[in-house]
């Protein structure tokens, strides 16, 4: 049982320090800076025990403790004041911190939802199979909070790649802006997950950490729906871009046949979306995969990595089909997962038949 006095860190979030008031279910920790930090008793982990007060016969006289005791109400009017302006304002995401940030192709990673806001929020995580949506986590996320989800490996990223989070906002016995409750879908590009630059500093973790945006300023996250009158400039602008670097590509000699990454996601390509249809996309990504080998053709022994994702498999078999039609003359495998992650295509050069 945590009791007054007693050093705990926190179950489902980083941090803790000395329990100074417990209120019904509520333990306010004040930390290392000084901050009292409001926590269910519960997810308090108790490390060291508060040391058995000695009371004198001069200081049990004055009995300090009914004035103390007297406090909890006028102490949860502080924790009301204490909401921000901004916390009014829904912000939600999904964090990822790699465990061991020095070798990303084998160590496990962590998953929090932060909830930066002034309101509770029940959750629900949802990862998508072949056989349908299935709920990975679910309960209630208090405000201003990092909420600890699990602790994963590679072999669960291929569940990772279709994520749902459903969120409705409330607070506890006070009135409240109503917000609408949030359904966002995510697709996860877990090839990030072995790439470091994935992993940058924010405002939530002292480690650097994936962030992938939930709600942002009541505003959930949504996909883009392409606008057609903006097909034409998008391409264009992109292809102003690319036309010097694929002109230059053969030019750079590479005697040591280090292999080349092509990294063929869209959100890698193209700056935005806008006006694109998906088949734009795909033959955007294929025309982008045939430069790359016509640039390299004359590069006997060559390597070059796809990488595509695997996703619905839909840019994956285009590939196989190019490679098997095509430009069959070249040698083709799945690259190396552990270099490359999963949804990675190797391709060898060889000199035409």
């Amino acid at each position: 049982m945590v009791k007054v006095g007693d050093k705990v860190r926190f179950l489902n979030s980083v941090g803790g320090g000395t329990v100074v008031k417990i209120s019904k279910d509520i333990a306010y920790v004040e930390e290392e800076d000084g901050f009292e930090t409001p926590v269910l008793v519960h997810e308090c982990v108790v490390i060291e025990a508060a040391a058995p007060k000695r009371v004198s016969p001069v200081t049990a006289a004055p009995t300090p403790q009914p004035a103390a005791v007297q406090r909890p109400e006028e102490k949860e009017e502080e924790i009301e004041i204490a909401e921000t302006p901004e916390g009014e304002r829904l912000n939600l995401s999904l964090a990822f911190l790699p465990v061991n940030e020095k070798s990303l192709t084998t160590t496990r990673f962590d998953a929090y939802l932060i909830n930066d806001s002034n309101y509770f929020l029940f959750f629900t995580l949802l990862n998508r199979t072949e056989k349908g949506w299935h709920t990975r986590h679910s309960g209630i996320v208090e405000p201003n909070i990092q909420l600890h989800l699990e602790e994963f490996g590679a072999e669960s990223l291929n569940d990772l790649e279709r994520l749902c989070i459903q969120a409705v906002a409330f607070k506890k016995e006070k009135p409240f802006d109503l917000k609408n409750a949030v359904s966002v879908e995510h697709r996860l590009d877990t090839v990030k997950f072995y790439k470091l630059h994935s992993f940058r500093e924010n405002d939530y973790f002292d480690e650097n950490a994936l962030i992938l945006p939930v709600v942002r300023n009541d505003v959930p996250e949504r996909r883009f729906e392409p606008d057609a009158a903006a097909l034409e400039a998008a391409l264009r602008s992109k292809k102003n871009i690319d036309r010097p670097q694929s002109a230059s590509a053969p030019r750079k000699p590479n005697k040591t046949h280090e292999p080349v990454v092509v990294d063929l996601h869209i959100h890698e390509l193209l700056d935005s979306t806008a006006g694109l249809s998906n088949s734009d996309m795909l033959n955007y990504q294929l025309d982008k995969f045939r430069e790359t080998l016509d640039a390299y053709k004359n590069t006997i022994g060559q390597k070059i990595i796809f990488i595509h994702g695997k996703g619905e498999g839909v840019l994956r078999k285009a590939i196989l089909n190019e490679l098997h039609t095509k430009y069959r003359q070249h040698d083709y495998q799945d690259a190396s997962f552990r270099e490359y992650g999963f949804g990675a295509t190797q391709v060898t050069i060889r000199q035409q038949k």
